[in-house]
């Protein structure tokens, strides 16, 4: 009884796990599916998952499968993994590698870009529906010896302005605190309904980023109360926030990606397969709205990542159309195949090495 209690207990997260994965994947390779299609590109195999196929159907001149490892997808055109066109049902015309660079290029990259769509569709969808959630800049936390604690502010204070500048928004605090040079500031904030002035002066304190990293700022030493406002957005506002949204996440990913090259950034927070279904799953027991913001930024990810000059990934076959376009002749095949096989192997490597960081987590 106990051991059905469990499994049922672990059901919906492991739902949700194969909907956002499963759904990311499927939308990636639909990007490629319908570019190819929109040019005329016979389409061999679409596909949902690795390896063997565990079921399949075929529609004209495509079969449509699920293969038994879930974690990956392709969509095979006419003449890119084969030479055999006439000899499977299909024309010249349709072969992949009849066309010119550019429409190759524009094959490879509709993949990430239905992943950055995705994320989105999805930010504009829970702004017009939820609307915006605004951290207050109310005083929560205060450092001990801090500038904040020595000039008699107090927890719940809600800060209103800053030399005379309204502030309607916590983000807003540490950024004109950073930019004070370490001058004097007059903190106006509201206290039970009472105005009240006080000048704090920022000292250089360190501090943590989103990324781990320790840093030195001008900080006066307070963290947010965390209460929060709701602003109910039109359809043209969550359409902007959508944008907003997705351009801060993908800079945020990029941001995180360079650190982790050039090292600022431990590899040992590089997480795979399993990190991320452990993430999904503590998200589904907030609910749905928390299920897709995490499916936003994992689809963010996955079509930046895809973007990344590799080979076997969309951003090689990108470089190689690039390439050709440049010196005006396809990049020799063998050249290509060594180049693949490399990409292969590094991903390969990355991925062993991320599902070996995922387990070391589990007895930390």
């Amino acid at each position: 009884m106990e051991l059905i209690t469990t499994v049922f207990s672990h059901f919906d997260s492991a739902i949700a796990i194969i909907l956002v994965l499963g759904g990311l994947i499927f939308i990636h390779e639909l990007g490629h599916f319908l570019a190819f299609r929109s040019l005329g590109v016979g389409v061999v195999t679409f596909s949902i998952g690795m390896g063997p196929k565990i079921w399949g159907i075929k529609k004209g001149k495509t079969t449509y499968q699920i293969a038994a490892f879930p974690f990956g997808g392709y969509v095979a055109s006419v003449g890119e993994y084969s030479k055999e066109v006439e000899e499977i049902g299909f024309t010249q015309e349709e072969a992949v590698n009849n066309r010119p660079a550019w429409q190759r290029m524009y094959f490879a990259f509709a993949g990430p870009f239905a992943n950055l769509l995705t994320a989105w569709v999805i930010y504009t969808l829970l702004s017009f529906t939820s609307g915006m959630n605004i951290l207050l800049p109310q005083v929560g936390l205060m450092l001990p010896d801090s500038p904040a604690a020595a000039s008699g502010l107090q927890e719940k204070d809600l800060i209103t302005a800053i030399n005379g500048k309204t502030v309607s928004s916590w983000n807003e605090v540490p950024e004109i605190v950073n930019n004070s040079g370490g001058q004097p500031l007059t903190f106006t904030v509201d206290r039970n309904g009472t105005s009240l002035d006080f000048v704090i002066t920022p000292k250089k304190m360190p501090r943590t980023n989103i990324f781990g990293e320790e840093e030195i700022a001008w900080l006066i030493g307070i963290q947010p109360l965390g209460t929060v406002r709701n602003e109910e957005l039109g359809f043209s506002a969550s359409l902007k926030q959508g944008v907003t949204q997705s351009w801060d996440m993908i800079v945020l990913t990029l941001t995180g990606l360079k650190k982790m090259i050039t090292g600022s950034v431990s590899a040992d927070s590089v997480g795979g397969p399993l990190l991320i279904g452990e993430m999904i799953a503590k998200q589904a027991e907030n609910g749905l709205v928390s299920v897709l913001l995490l499916a936003a930024l994992i689809s963010v990810n996955l079509g930046l990542l895809n973007l990344l000059p590799i080979p076997v990934l969309d951003g090689g076959l990108i470089f190689f159309c690039l390439v050709e376009m440049i010196i005006r002749r396809p990049v020799p095949e063998k050249l290509q195949e060594r180049l693949m096989q490399l990409g292969a192997l590094l991903l390969i490597g990355l991925m062993v090495f991320a599902t070996f960081n995922d387990i070391m987590r589990w007895f930390k």
